[in-house]
């Protein structure tokens, strides 16, 4: 969200996480997460029309090997990639 800020005016996220915009939707819910969780409720703000939906991970798996490689190279690497959601 901190990079999207930086580089976009993209305001619409998609994660294949449950979990996550569970957290996201009920941030008081989640103490042990409160601090990575407050963070991510101040970025929000900077986002007028800030949504993020569930993208299922079967049509993730691009994604999702992109990140696992991107782990493997020990430094911190930043990707943007805006486009509408279908």
């Amino acid at each position: 969200m901190e990079n999207m800020l930086q580089h976009s005016t993209c305001q619409s996220f998609g994660t294949d996480c449950k979990e996550l915009i569970a957290m996201i939707k009920e941030l008081h819910a989640w103490p042990s997460y409160a601090t990575e969780l407050e963070r991510i409720e101040t970025l929000q703000i900077c986002f007028p029309d800030f949504n993020i939906y569930h993208v299922p991970r079967a049509r993730n798996q691009i994604s999702d090997f992109l990140a696992r490689t991107a782990r493997s190279f020990h430094r911190e690497l930043h990707f943007i990639g805006c486009s509408i959601p279908v």
